[in-house]
């Protein structure tokens, strides 16, 4: 191997550190939108947070701990030694105990169930983060007709998310103790995106001015990394779901082939492609050498072009995010997903998305 994980991970630190620096020297502490902006900035935090206890979640198999779902009553843990035991006997009644955990004891499930408890409490809090400052700044009058139409698709992005999650722990507690690798994509997907497009809202109003040069090429380059990085997201998911990362754990090749033999072995063929381990670990693995190489190309078409310092750094911070995060890639293929190294490779797609974002936004036409 020829990678320099050390390389990728200076160069991504040094350009966040510039672009955090030009962020506090501009105007924000004038913005008159600041309360709101720190409101936007809160939740994107909490999703980032939010993916990281998600990805330890899925990666310590501990996502079907809990086997009901409610609203409010669900937010208390169990408080006792006789609770916990009632607690321990549901889950026995469903198959990931009876079929793959039966040799748990009452300590263990309380390990699992920890994870699963942390998760559904920080989507409650995500939502009390949303949904409060919302009705005080329209109570205010701080949001402008088009600020609530956005927040309102936010609140609508971050209920759906919620229903959605429990839509895919539904299908594990039937007859395969896993949930279905399509339910977690869609979860996956709707988590990044509801955090992607508050983040797009948050940096609109820190910078209601970008650059009036045309740059329609470049956005079109743009949109096409978009596309191809949540098809990436998606195939990331599909990967976590049917375990794919845990066979052919060599690279550049898959195992002794470039191409394994297992990449089309279910008929009809296309199959192989969303729901056979080989297929589906081809195509994460052939598309981030796409995803590389046009962000790579974007960022030389860059250097020809008069750019601002906003749009420099962010080119800069979306070129060392994504060499970030293919090498994250090729380490959690190699040792075959351990929990750091896998939580790790899903919050470098987390951090790629965020560079996308931000590098369209400063590229973005004036309204």
């Amino acid at each position: 191997m020829n990678y320099k994980p050390e390389f990728c991970s200076g160069f991504f630190v040094s350009n966040y550190y510039h672009l955090i620096n030009f962020t506090q020297n501009s105007s924000m502490k004038d913005n008159p939108n600041k309360p709101v902006i720190i409101w936007l900035l809160t939740g994107c935090f909490l999703i980032f947070a939010m993916v990281v206890i998600g990805g330890i979640t899925r990666l310590t198999n501990s996502g079907l701990s809990m086997v009901d779902w409610k609203l409010i009553m669900g937010s208390i843990p169990p408080l006792n030694e006789a609770e916990w035991l009632q607690t321990f006997e549901q889950y026995k009644q469903f198959p990931e105990y009876q079929k793959v955990n039966t040799h748990f004891t009452l300590s263990e499930f309380k390990s699992i169930f920890f994870w699963e408890y942390l998760h559904r409490l920080l989507g409650r809090l995500i939502g009390i983060v949303f949904i409060v400052p919302f009705i005080y700044f329209l109570l205010k009058k701080k949001l402008s007709k088009k600020l609530i139409f956005q927040s309102v698709v936010i609140l609508f992005m971050g209920s759906l998310q919620g229903a959605i999650g429990w839509w895919m722990v539904k299908s594990g507690l039937v007859n395969n103790p896993d949930v279905s690798h399509y339910r977690l994509a869609v979860h996956l997907i709707t988590a990044f995106l509801t955090f992607a497009y508050t983040f797009w809202v948050a940096l609109t109003l820190i910078y209601p001015e970008v650059s009036n040069n045309n740059h329609s090429k470049m956005r079109k380059i743009l949109f096409v990394i978009l596309g191809l990085t949540i098809i990436q997201i998606v195939y990331g998911a599909f990967v976590a779901g049917l375990n794919a990362g845990f066979v052919m754990n060599t690279w550049p090749k898959m195992g002794e082939e470039w191409i394994s033999s297992s990449v089309t072995a279910m008929n009809p063929v296309w199959l192989n492609f969303v729901e056979g381990i080989g297929g589906v670990q081809f195509i994460h693995r052939y598309l981030a050498y796409f995803v590389l190489g046009l962000i790579f190309y974007f960022w030389l078409k860059s250097r020809k072009l008069e750019l601002n310092t906003l749009q420099v750094n962010g080119v800069n911070l979306l070129l060392g995010a994504v060499m970030l995060q293919f090498c994250l890639g090729i380490a959690t293929l190699i040792y075959a997903v351990p929990v750091w190294l896998g939580v790790a490779h899903q919050l470098g797609a987390f951090f790629l998305l965020t560079s996308i974002v931000y590098v369209m936004n400063a590229f973005r036409k004036n309204a």
